[in-house]
């Protein structure tokens, strides 16, 4: 599940030009005493110059109504997803009493997504959008309704959870590019960042009060209650896309094809920035994702901290989202990715060793932190160097590197788990994922030293060269 950096300190600092320099005798203390009257203005003046840098941007909400369709539509429906994102893992656990059962459904998850991401990118490129997200997300609206009805059976069945959940991964891959490729289109290039910061609060604040809510109904009143809770969010991001204007493909755009999808693949080769934050977001969540393990771990805890165990890294995320007017500011973009999900292996190292839930939930949510300063800036480098036209089949390949990876990850850890017990399985995953980005850091160092700045160019530059030819062929 998505699908998020330094701060300039310049606007915190007095410049040294403010205050003349002290002369000789009397000026001196007149210099003090001016000094010492205007401090206190002066501690006003850049306390809000410091709220202002922090605050949250809402300018795209307030100049796009597509985007404010988008937003609200997807936030209600994401709440009720994170929902069911506990209540499955929740429900095979109960039946199977296994981790490695839970691990599974990353491993059922991988293929539908890993090809037909691919699929959905291609066609992101090629039809209306809104349409495509229109379509997707009805049909995972009926699989919603297959998941109530397999609850309300005397004996749920382990294989229709697994069916479905295959079915899920692909309608989300087809889905999810469109998605991603949608929002460039809806505001100007530079609210992007700002774009990218009100979909991770929106996401953040969802998987807090959706794993918290999903954890107490799916606990008390059982998967079918909260699977209903889920199905009846589909009504406001249904709505919302009704509503919104049809959002052609780009000019030029060709059919889908396996030589479109080749193309993309090309384009992600060509640019170490791009490998960077695929390859080093897949090491992470790979070796670092303990989530698997939470159903197992809250065996210990109480039953009831399973919610509160996947909502901690929300959490953390949020505190990131809510000061996230800083991002603006930073253009080395690449070194705060590699930060980042360093960042993420150490607080996972740390959970693993936690001996408390209060320990466990701190832990998680630093690593939560971590995670969304690691999104957001994987975001700004997308859509800061990928052209329009190949858009949608770039976000089909930023899908299978943020899905695929805790897909994986969650199988893994539950293998590891499995043989050498659940705390070896999360502290080797954390180490690991620190020795992995310290590595992938230094094969790509075009990708640490990506500046955001040069990336935009280059970007404006390419699309402008295209625009020239296809006025020239026509």
């Amino acid at each position: 599940m998505p699908q998020q950096r330094s701060l300039h300190p310049s606007s915190f600092r007095l410049h040294p030009s403010k205050y003349p320099p002290a002369t000789a005798g009397g000026s001196d203390l007149r210099h003090v005493l001016a000094v010492a009257e205007a401090s206190p203005l002066d501690e006003e003046g850049r306390a809000r110059r410091a709220s202002r840098t922090l605050a949250l941007d809402l300018t795209p909400l307030r100049r796009s109504r597509e985007f404010r369709l988008l937003f609200a539509g997807q936030a209600v429906s994401f709440f009720g997803s994170m929902m069911t994102f506990v209540a499955v893992p929740w429900q095979v656990f109960q039946i199977t009493k296994s981790s490695f059962a839970v691990g599974m459904l990353g491993v059922a998850e991988f293929a539908p997504i890993f090809l037909m991401a691919f699929v959905g990118g291609a066609l992101a490129d090629a039809v209306d959008r809104r349409r495509m997200v229109r379509i997707t997300e009805a049909l995972i609206a009926a699989l919603t309704a297959v998941l109530i009805l397999n609850s309300l059976l005397a004996q749920p069945r382990v294989w229709v959870i697994y069916s479905a959940t295959v079915l899920f991964a692909a309608l989300n891959a087809l889905q999810r590019p469109s998605l991603d490729a949608l929002v460039p289109r809806l505001v100007a290039p530079e609210q992007m960042a700002a774009a990218m910061a009100l979909r991770s609060l929106s996401g953040t604040i969802c998987m807090i009060g959706g794993p918290a809510l999903g954890g107490l109904l799916v606990t008390s009143l059982g998967p079918a209650v909260t699977y209903s809770f889920d199905l009846a969010t589909f009504a406001a991001s249904l709505a919302a896309l009704w509503f919104m204007r049809a959002v052609p493909p780009p000019p030029g755009a060709g059919r889908p094809s396996l030589r479109s999808i080749a193309e993309g693949l090309r384009y992600a080769r060509s640019r170490s920035e791009l490998l960077g934050t695929y390859l080093v977001d897949i090491n992470a969540m790979f070796f670092g994702m303990p989530m698997a393990l939470f159903p197992a771990i809250a065996e210990r805890f109480g039953g009831a901290s399973v919610g509160l165990l996947y909502a901690a890294p929300a959490a953390g995320a949020m505190c990131v989202t809510l000061t996230s007017g800083w991002s603006k500011r930073v253009n080395r973009h690449g070194l705060c990715v590699a930060l980042a999900a360093a960042s993420w292996g150490l607080a996972i190292v740390g959970f693993g060793f936690a001996q408390t839930l209060w320990a466990a939930l701190l832990c998680l949510a630093l690593a939560g932190a971590s995670d969304m300063v690691s999104g957001l800036f994987r975001s700004i480098i997308w859509n800061q160097t990928i052209p329009d036209y190949l858009r949608g089949r770039l976000a089909g390949i930023e899908m299978v590197s943020y899905t695929t990876g805790p897909l994986l990850g969650n199988a893994e850890s539950g293998v590891v788990a499995g043989l050498f017990g659940v705390r070896a399985s999360i502290v080797s995953g954390g180490v690991l994922c620190v020795a992995g980005t310290a590595l992938l850091s230094l094969l790509l160092p075009a990708f640490l030293r990506y500046d955001g700045r040069e990336g935009l160019e280059r970007k404006r530059a390419e699309e402008e060269a295209r625009a020239g030819a296809l006025g020239r062929a026509s």
